[in-house]
């Protein structure tokens, strides 16, 4: 996979939630996304790429329950925080305009649910033009076969799918 140019390229990371994170997920476990996530931001802040974490809050309540936050090592000083309060992350959250305005054309995907929130929010970044591509080792569903409905049918016909080892941020071409 070729590099991809930081000054256009955004990290999003959606509904990494310490409740979330904690579920039992597959084909892996959510700590193993945290730690793919983890490595991919590292990467993205040292190249100057923002990092976008996109959380759910429910509607209507007083009160999230518990868990809700997104797991604070994950989420550095500089990264922009988005609440979603649908599954998508592009319904009513200003994140589009947040990232049209800096110039970002193409998403690297990362998160939980694959085949809810992070297809959600791809299907409607793919509507908007954005080139997409999916860490497949940086995303996990409630089950194996959710994932690989995602990662294996759907996501190759809206961009590129990639292990986040063949990821990597370079200068415009």
């Amino acid at each position: 996979m070729p590099a991809l140019d930081p000054d256009r390229t955004a990290l999003v990371l959606v509904d990494l939630m310490e409740r979330i994170v904690a579920l039992p997920l597959a084909p892996r476990p959510g700590t193993d996304v945290l730690a793919a996530a983890g490595r991919l931001a590292a990467g993205f802040r040292a190249a100057g790429a923002p990092v976008v974490h996109i959380r759910t809050e429910r509607p209507g309540v007083d009160t999230q329950p518990p868990g809700s936050d997104l797991v604070a090592e994950l989420v550095h000083d500089g990264d922009d925080v988005v609440v979603k309060r649908t599954i998508g992350g592009f319904q009513a959250t200003g994140v589009h305009e947040l990232l049209s305005g800096r110039g970002v054309t193409t998403l690297v995907f990362g998160g939980i649910a694959t085949n809810l929130g992070v297809e959600s929010t791809a299907r409607a970044a793919a509507d908007l033009g954005y080139d997409l591509v999916f860490a497949e080792d940086a995303l996990t569903a409630l089950t194996a076969d959710e994932h690989r409905a995602s990662v294996q049918l759907d996501f190759p016909r809206l961009g590129t799918v990639a292990a986040t080892g063949a990821i990597t941020l370079g200068g415009p071409e």
